[in-house]
């Protein structure tokens, strides 16, 4: 969990930095793209306040009420995350994007002045708003590359670990979602200021502004197509997940191989937590065991399985003889 929140705690402050400047770049320049770019950067920084809570709320000691602890907290506020925040930036980006390439009847135009609070930002700042947006997408794209490169670091310890075949099989096996949304984050963030910037480059060659709002409405539709895929892999966790057969069937093979043990009758497994597995088996033993011997081989197996699959926090074992 510690690594989670180390990942989580750095795109944060990436992204709150980012947003700001992204804002700025916007007033400046009232670019389509850069107000798009802005809405990802106050989403993702949202995101992670969201992730940060569901850290802190899951960490709490199991109770009366929630007897295998609170670590489904962090599945239900990734998906938070996902439909909340990625899916209204998204709307967000497209919207205007679309907007923009409307406004103009197709055939590009002057970028909008920006107005706030009386103040034409567009005319405040004697630079090229060209060059702003290159500056600030550049900044962009360096901080997110060491958010990127966090995030990466642990989702890469975890396919080692768990001899996964790549980012695609982690995606689709991972219980760490704090991990896996803080990487999808940075993932789409780098594309998406890369995007912003291939638009307004576009848009300064051609003299055609269609380009930077063409930009904004693919940014959008971007965050919207990962928060789909992020909000569907939060659900498999939400309604009870367990590992993957293979790995099931590696502790399966313990239990059976077990001395005295003549055959697994059954074994389920849930995940509860990030990296928190609930395993439930009944077992057959031998029928010439009496009843200490049997709770003995019982904590025996439990520490068996423990020690296999660091995962594996919770063991009941129903002996069948």
């Amino acid at each position: 969990m510690a690594s989670s929140r180390s990942v989580v705690v750095a795109a944060l402050i990436a992204n709150g930095a980012i947003a700001v400047l992204k804002f700025l770049g916007f007033l400046v320049t009232g670019s389509p793209s850069m107000l798009s770019e802005t809405y990802h950067s106050i989403s993702d920084t949202g995101n992670q306040v969201f992730l940060l809570v569901g850290i802190r709320y899951s960490g709490q000691n199991p109770s009366s009420v929630h007897p295998f602890g609170y670590g489904k907290a962090q599945f239900f506020y990734s998906f938070l995350v996902a439909v909340l925040l990625f899916g209204i930036a998204g709307w967000e980006s497209v919207k205007h994007g679309y907007n923009a390439l409307t406004a103009h009847g197709g055939h590009g135009g002057e970028v909008a002045d920006v107005i706030l609070f009386g103040v034409n930002f567009t005319e405040l700042v004697p630079v090229d708003p060209f060059w702003v947006n290159v500056v600030v997408l550049v900044g962009a794209i360096a901080f997110e590359t060491y958010a990127f490169v966090k995030a990466n670091d642990e989702l890469t310890r975890q396919i080692d670990e768990y001899g996964w075949s790549g980012y695609r099989e982690a995606f689709q096996r991972t219980s760490d979602v704090t991990t896996l949304t803080a990487f999808t984050e940075d993932a789409i963030a780098l594309g998406g200021a890369a995007i912003a910037l291939v638009g307004i480059t576009l848009a300064r060659i051609t003299g055609n502004e269609l380009f930077d709002a063409a930009s904004a409405l693919v940014i959008g539709l971007l965050l919207m197509g990962f928060a789909v895929a992020l909000a569907w892999e939060n659900k498999r966790l939400l309604i009870g997940e367990g590992l993957a057969d293979t790995e099931e069937d590696s502790l399966r093979t313990i239990i059976r191989n077990h001395q005295g043990v003549e055959h697994v009758d059954r074994l389920r497994t849930m995940f509860v937590g990030p990296e928190k597995v609930l395993l439930a088996a009944d077992v057959s033993f031998d029928g010439g065991l009496d009843a200490d011997e049997i709770d003995e081989d019982v904590g025996q197996l439990e520490e068996k399985l423990s020690s296999a699959d660091k995962r594996v926090r919770f063991v009941y074992i129903e002996p069948e003889v």
